[in-house]
Formats: structure tokens, sequence, C-alpha cells
């Protein structure tokens, strides 16, 4: 009998290893309230929760992901992304914390535009630049969510519809957003909308990562890979020269894992120009439709690994340069300078004002959609 009862133990114990290194569980996705706007509006977080018990919180203000739980080398889970700890601080953000960026991701130049030979004037929240989107862009927005989740992992579908003539752009725009947490450790963005006149668009995510977790140091000893031979230099109001210039022989050589900070603090122009990293990288074969390895973050004490992955021609690698300490986020954390990093997906900065840079055009009867993947692991 005592046997029995040991063997049956040692099932057990076994059962509850394998669950765990196998990360055996259910998908569930959570719905809470998050805040109140001041005009009573209630703003929702999900909560979704793969197999392995990863986690991601997403709120319909901005559409923002306030939080972001992956496992470290050890199995245990670490909140990755920079963010607040109530709505108020996403109501009064300026740093685009975890948000939905729209309707043009990074700066036009002057805040116009010309389209179909029609000039079109934008708020100048940069400066003489339009960023982000302008005064009130998509991460200031309210959007609709509804759970779309599938065997792949649990999933919300954001969506908005942003009127003809807000923030100056021209047309209708429905916009659909699917946030979906994969079951291989994955969060998937998938990016669709579509006008009833001609518009410029470029949407992207504007999470800040640290990988030993939020609020925890800086991201100056991390490992960046960004499969870019050229990236597009700036003028001293950050807007692109239109040049394509070679990374190779400058700091901004990250074609092999280069340690963010060996070189953030050279003598060179560009990075005075950007006070660090805040450059758009030229993707190699990017922009083709398929989904391809765009850059890769390695943060050696937790030896959590990011991949990043899209169907986008680009990427905007930012270094945190502009966070100075003013800001408290969750658990009480105060963000320091470069205490994150951010890996942009998108097109080319002030494109509209660049005819040979790719089209952010979108027309009438086209499917805006572009997809990108923040995968996670641990070494």
């Amino acid at each position: 009998m005592r046997l029995k009862h040991t063997v049956t133990a040692i099932l057990i114990v076994f059962a509850l290893i394998t669950a765990k290194s196998w990360g055996e569980g259910k998908a569930t996705m959570q719905k809470q309230v998050f805040g109140k706007l001041d005009d009573g509006q209630e703003i929702y977080l999900y909560t979704l929760t793969n197999q392995k018990g990863m986690q991601a919180g997403i709120i319909t203000y901005g559409g923002a992901v306030v939080s972001l739980k992956v496992p470290d080398h050890k199995g245990e889970l670490g909140d990755v992304v920079l963010g607040y700890a109530n709505l108020d601080g996403y109501v009064h953000d300026k740093a685009y914390f975890g948000a939905l960026i729209g309707r043009y991701g990074n700066r036009i130049a002057h805040g116009k535009f010309v389209l179909d030979g029609k000039t079109y004037m934008l708020f100048k929240n940069d400066g003489d630049n339009t960023l982000h989107g302008g005064k009130i862009g998509f991460n200031k927005r309210v959007w609709t969510a509804k759970e779309v989740s599938s065997p792949a992992g649990p999933a919300l579908e954001l969506t908005y519809l942003s009127p003809d003539g807000e923030e100056g752009f021209p047309g209708n725009l429905s916009v659909k957003v699917v946030y979906t947490l994969m079951n291989d450790n994955a969060l998937r963005i998938e990016y669709n909308a579509t006008t009833d006149k001609d518009t410029v668009l470029n949407l992207t995510n504007h999470s800040y990562f640290n990988l030993a977790g939020q609020g925890n140091g800086d991201i100056l000893a991390d490992e960046v890979t960004i499969h870019a031979s050229r990236f597009t230099p700036v003028d001293a109001n950050l807007i692109p020269t239109g040049e394509l210039q070679p990374v190779k022989g400058t700091p901004f050589d990250f074609t092999k894992p280069m340690v963010v900070g060996a070189r953030i603090d050279d003598n060179y122009e560009q990075l005075k120009l950007g006070h660090g990293y805040d450059h758009n990288f030229v993707l190699d074969g990017g922009g083709k439709g398929a989904l391809q390895l765009a850059a890769e973050v390695y943060e050696p004490n937790s030896g959590r690994v990011m991949d990043v992955l899209t169907t986008q021609p680009a990427v905007q690698f930012y270094t945190g340069n502009f966070l100075d300490g003013t800001v408290t986020g969750k658990d009480g954390k105060v963000y320091q300078r470069r205490s994150a990093l951010c890996l942009e997906t998108q097109h080319y900065p002030d494109s509209p004002n660049h005819p040979s840079f790719p089209t952010t055009e979108l027309k009438p009867g086209q499917h805006y959609h572009y997809v990108t993947v923040y995968k996670f692991l641990a070494k």
C-alpha cells in the first residue's frame, strides 16, 4: 500500500513538473474597469493570459499596452513595459507609453503635406513638426473593444472611426487593431484600415521595453541587432534629409549584436542630433508583405530575449533619450533617461513630403494591412 501511495505521489509531482515545463494551462481574458474619464466614460482593462502564463494588459484608452509580463531565464514573470498605475497617468501622458499611434506615426515636417494637389495643414505639436498624429492622436482616443480569441491565443479587437478632417487629415478612416497574445509567448499586433478619401497613414505601437523589468535600471547593457544596412539620417529637427545612408562604419551598425551603450555617446553628428538613437532604420528586404525578423534584443541579467518581426519596411529605434526622471510609473518606479528602448515598426518618417520614400498613401478601395510580432524567450 505504501509503495502504491509513493508511486502515486511521484506521478503527481511528475505531472506538475511536466505541466510547468510545457506551459500547460488555459488561455483566458478578463475585463475590468480601469478608470473613468472626466465625462464619466468608463475605460476598460483587458488582461490576456496565454497557456504558458504570459500576460498582457491592454486598455481601451489609446489602445495602450499597460503591462506585459514575460518569464526570465528562471521562469519568473516580470513586467517589461513602462507605463502608469492608473488612468490619470495615461490621460496626462506625453511619452506615448504603450499607445497605438496614428494617424501618422513619427514626424511630418512643418505640419503639412500635399496630396492630390491640395495642401493639408496639421497641428504642430513638436516644434515646427507634427508628431504621432498631432494634438489629439489615436493615443488619446477611446477605442471600442471586442474579444476575438482563437486557438492561437486570447485576442482583443480594437476599433476606431477617425472622422474626415480629424487633426487635419482627410477621409473618414476606419481602423481595426487586433492584439493576440500567442501561446508561443508572442504579442501579435495586426493593423487594418480603410478610407473614403485619399489620405496618408502610418500606424504603430509605442511600447517602451526594459527586459530587466520596468523601472529596473537602464538599457545600455542590452545587446541589440537590427537587420538594416541603411538608415535615414535626420536634420536638427529630427526630420529625414531624404538620404538613405549605409550603417557600415558608423555607430548605427547593428547588423550584428551590439551593446546599446557601446557607441551611444560617440561624438557623431547623428547621435548628437537625436540625443542618442532616435532614428528610422530601413529593413533589408522589408515592406514586401512577408513577416520578417527586424530586430532582436537580449538583456543579459534576466536572460530575456525579444524578437521583433514585421511586414513593415522600417523600424524606429529610440533609446528613451527624453525620459528625465520626472515621470513616476508603475510600482512607484521613476523613469530615468534611457531606462527603456522602443522598436516602432513603421513606414519612414515624413514620407508624404519625400516622393522617393515608400508611399504611405491610402486610397478608397485599398486595404491598409500590416502585422508586427514581439516574441519573447529566455536563455
